[in-house]
């Protein structure tokens, strides 16, 4: 008798283990021309679900200088929300008079 092993995957399952997993792709390209390098290139991709990202370290960096830009929005936001709000309550009290 063989072995014989009927396993199936699908791309749901393949793409919920890269995921929940991660897979790393380095590259390192060199051109060269008449044996004189001229062009290096060093590539990575990480691909990976952002909780696995940052439960390795690799996006804590970015993650936190976003979370930094979109603090940052909000409270310009509302800053701009509230001298507009005073503006407009001035210009009602100026009405009034």
């Amino acid at each position: 008798m063989e072995p014989n092993r009927d396993i199936q995957v699908t791309l749901v399952d393949l793409l919920d283990r890269i995921l929940d997993k991660g897979v790393m792709l380095n590259a390192d390209v060199i051109i060269l021309v008449s044996g004189v390098p001229l062009i290096g290139i060093n590539l990575r991709a990480a691909i990976a679900s952002v909780d696995t990202m940052l439960k390795y370290g690799i996006w804590e960096d970015w993650d936190e200088a976003q979370r930094a830009i979109a603090t940052e929005e909000r409270r310009g936001r509302g800053v701009e929300k509230t001298s507009k709000l005073e503006d407009d309550v001035q210009k009602e009290i100026m009405v009034q008079q």
